[in-house]
């Protein structure tokens, strides 16, 4: 028997070669896209202004699925961790974050897993199982809706994967999530983290798109950096910087430079004045993130005096920074902690 097509994942371009295939007019197409993305239904049946013949032939032929919720944990302060079963067994996470201003944040997956290796990242413990299709992504946000009957107002691209190793499907579900007449979530209200794939950062400059990039730097010397995170062996400081500079260039946004804050190891006066000499004269902004802690990973977080007066460094030779407001710390659910596991 032949496997049905999943929709979700599925743009106006594959939806009007279905329904060319389907023998129907190129307008149901667009009706269609908004079914999925727009009123966000998840049953062929509910599509009433598409015809019987064409919704019986659809019920045929494809299909739509939320993913399967396996296990949620709430944090104390509101923030909701989801484990979710892909239907290949695989396993990912996702992490809502509701804020007292309005804002309905999702922190979303790309791969299963991770093959960055960076040593203070739980998600890369055990290495890249596999990329996350376009549908796959997306659907975290759907099915996030669904549980929560909230809609999603900001989407960040940090969690389990590295997005820019994902690339294709990545700019394919980031554009279904900002088409108007689908998901319409603002491209500022999009937020993707890369540890520094410098050719996918130059071919995402040339997207021009208004999202917020950030790169996950954590250390502003290729001696440290590397220590943390292998990628730097391949995509070193003094390629990345011109690198993001160019970004900044051809698409005007500023970009947010990642710094986990490690007690002894990046947390010093001189760590500060290195990082400020690298990102001087750069459209950047510091976000200074406290580590957080992971089993089999020995590094421990500044005391929060420390991490202030890093950041009063930082002030004082004009480079922008914020300290992160950490959330979901007590179900590992922040930053660093995202592993797909269930027994946790």
């Amino acid at each position: 028997m032949e496997e049905r097509m999943e929709l979700i994942g599925s743009d106006i371009s594959d939806l009007e070669n279905l329904i060319k295939e389907l023998d129907q007019p190129k307008f149901r197409a667009k009706q269609l896209f908004s079914w999925l993305y727009n009123k966000k239904v998840d049953k062929i049946k509910e599509m009433t202004n598409l015809s019987k013949e064409l919704r019986a032939k659809l019920e045929k032929k494809t299909r739509i699925e939320r993913l399967k919720l396996i296990k949620s944990q709430e944090s104390s302060d509101g923030t909701v961790k989801y484990l979710f079963g892909l239907s290949d067994g695989n396993k990912i996470e996702s992490v809502y974050m509701p804020y007292r201003d309005g804002r309905r944040s999702i922190c979303i997956s790309t791969q299963v897993g991770c093959g960055m290796g960076c040593n203070f990242c739980a998600t890369g413990l055990h290495g890249l199982s596999r990329n996350l299709t376009a549908g796959e992504i997306v659907n975290q946000i759907l099915t996030v809706e669904d549980i929560t009957g909230e809609e999603i107002s900001n989407v960040v691209f940090m969690g389990m994967g590295e997005p820019l190793a994902n690339y294709d499907r990545v700019l394919k579900a980031i554009r279904l999530i900002n088409s108007e007449q689908g998901m319409n979530i603002g491209m500022r209200r999009i937020t993707l983290s890369t540890c520094g794939l410098i050719p996918q950062i130059e071919s995402l400059a040339q997207e021009k798109l208004q999202l917020t990039l950030a790169i996950s730097l954590h250390a502003a010397n290729n001696k440290l950096r590397s220590q943390m995170m292998p990628i730097n062996a391949k995509y070193p400081v003094e390629e990345l910087i011109p690198a993001c500079k160019r970004y900044t260039e051809l698409t005007g946004r500023r970009i947010t430079f990642e710094y986990a804050i490690v007690d002894g190891l990046n947390d010093s006066y001189a760590h500060a004045r290195e990082l400020a000499k690298l990102l001087r004269g750069m459209l950047a902004h510091v976000n200074l993130i406290p580590i957080n802690e992971v089993e089999g990973i020995d590094y421990t977080r500044p005391q929060r005096r420390s991490i202030n007066l890093f950041k009063e460094e930082l002030d004082k030779l004009n480079i922008p920074a914020t300290i992160r407001v950490e959330r979901g710390g007590d179900i590992d659910a922040a930053c660093g902690q995202l592993q797909g596991k269930e027994d946790r």
